[in-house]
């Protein structure tokens, strides 16, 4: 009679390699694991840590910037919060390694949200705003756009003359009293790889201006007209009413300024502006003339 097929028995060596070989699988697997595990572990912490970054991201970046931007010209000191939600003191300096600086009162404040793809930049200071400013900020590759959306009446603000002394010559020489008033209906700034050009208009006037070199207060007021055409910046000063007459037209192209103008005593108040008029320009006759660039 045939037998009947039978498996062959393991014996213990075939056991107990098998079992070695199971053992083995199963370690590269929990090796695997273990790596794909920390990989992701490692991605979540640097995912964690940029957004962390980006939400906590310190005022001082922010102060950073704005000292670039602007020549070391406009600077934000003590300050304090995040890029986000932030405030500080407003500084306005001659430049870098410059002995004259000014602080205003008081701290400037901002909130900056995601708007899409802009972002809303809302600036507010108790001492000189009456309501905050709201700036569009756009960015794009190599540059960057910031729009002004003025309030209805177009007064962003009205700050004291003799902050102007932290601009150095010849605001520090002059030592002006008064209130400087700044309007626009509308502005746009766009920086691309370092070069500014602006859009729009602004008007700064400064009323009731005094200087400690002269006897005769007030001086008078006076108006600064800034009208941007995105290729060039042109400005013109003229005078609103005072003694002391100022006028003249300039050009702001990239980062060069040319300025013409003249400086003249009214009728009947030469002899108390005389030593100003000298110090403002060149003499001829009986006026000065003021030339920048």
């Amino acid at each position: 009679m045939r037998r009947g097929l039978s498996w062959p028995r393991r014996g213990p060596a075939r056991a107990s390699a098998l079992a070695q070989a199971e053992a083995a699988l199963t370690a590269q697997a929990w090796q695997r694991m273990l790596r794909a595990s920390r990989r992701w572990a490692l991605w979540g912490a640097l995912t964690g840590g940029l957004v962390a970054l980006a939400v906590f991201a310190p005022a001082a970046w922010l102060a950073q910037g704005l000292a670039s931007a602007s020549g070391q010209r406009v600077l934000l000191v003590q300050a304090r919060g995040t890029v986000w939600n932030g405030s500080a003191a407003l500084v306005l300096s001659a430049g870098p390694d410059s002995q004259d600086a000014v602080l205003l009162p008081g701290r400037l404040q901002w909130t900056l949200r995601p708007a899409g793809l802009q972002a809303a930049l809302q600036v507010r200071q108790d001492c000189c705003m009456a309501r905050p400013i709201l700036l569009r900020l756009q960015p794009g590759f190599g540059r960057l756009r910031a729009t002004l959306e003025p309030p209805s009446d177009g007064r962003l603000g009205q700050w004291p003359a003799a902050w102007l002394s932290g601009l150095g010559t010849p605001w520090n020489t002059l030592q002006l009293g008064g209130l400087l008033n700044l309007n626009s209906t509308g502005l746009q700034f766009e920086m691309v790889q370092g070069r500014t050009t602006m859009q729009g208009n602004a008007q700064f006037d400064l009323l009731g201006v005094s200087s400690r070199l002269s006897t005769l207060q007030p001086l008078g007021s006076y108006r600064l007209q800034i009208q941007g055409t995105g290729q060039a910046t042109m400005l013109e000063l003229s005078t609103l009413q005072g003694a002391l007459q100022l006028s003249g037209q300039g050009q702001w192209t990239g980062s060069r300024l040319r300025f013409n103008g003249e400086a003249r005593a009214a009728e009947g108040s030469e002899a108390a502006l005389n030593n100003l008029v000298n110090i403002i320009g060149r003499r001829q006759g009986a006026r000065a003339i003021i030339t920048i660039g």
